[in-house]
């Protein structure tokens, strides 16, 4: 219990999918926890609920982020775009027609999370940002390609039960090719 005269809660905006949304919220509320109980977007997963997972994977001002591990609070704001943001009307992102045509989900509890980091990944690939596998880090080596190993240890946050990983992979390295001149 807080102390009297000390407020717990507070009113917040958060800039959604290019919607404002003004809710209060206790300043203890995830991020995940707004979008999914308060603003009924539920395409962002609770998976692990400890920022393992990558389930809960959404893009805040361009960012991955696991919204399980960011509070609410901390995000008024910011852009925040969440699975139900990224297509563009009827028409899917090139990310998630690859995730379909390379069959890159089973049970698809993940699939919002995966698609979220994808494009995460391929902003930071684009920006010449290293990896963990990326063999050659002097700046004067530009971008790294973007091979089967760098995706995969960019994408590592994001766990897949199924196993779906092979068709992950491949539709990130699809999807990578046909943002190119979004991206660049």
């Amino acid at each position: 219990m807080a102390p009297r005269g000390i407020s717990t809660s507070s009113s917040i905006t958060l800039h959604v999918n290019g919607e404002k949304y003004t809710l209060p919220v206790d300043h203890r509320t995830t991020l995940l926890d707004a979008l999914r109980e308060r603003l009924d977007l539920t395409g962002t997963k609770k998976g692990c609920d400890q920022g393992q997972c990558g389930a809960c994977t959404v893009l805040v001002d361009g960012r991955r982020t696991v919204s399980c591990l960011q509070l609410a609070v901390a995000a008024e704001g910011r852009d925040i775009t969440t699975i139900e943001g990224v297509a563009d009307g009827d028409a899917l992102h090139p990310v998630q027609q690859a995730f379909v045509e390379f069959d890159g989900f089973q049970c698809g509890y993940c699939t919002p999370g995966q698609i979220c980091s994808a494009l995460g990944v391929l902003q930071e690939h684009a920006a010449g940002w290293p990896s963990a596998a990326t063999q050659d880090v002097r700046p004067e080596a530009g971008v790294p390609a973007l091979t089967p190993e760098e995706i995969r240890e960019r994408m590592s946050g994001n766990l897949c039960r199924c196993g779906a990983y092979v068709s992950i992979v491949q539709a990130v390295a699809q999807a990578a090719e046909s943002t190119k001149e979004q991206l660049a």
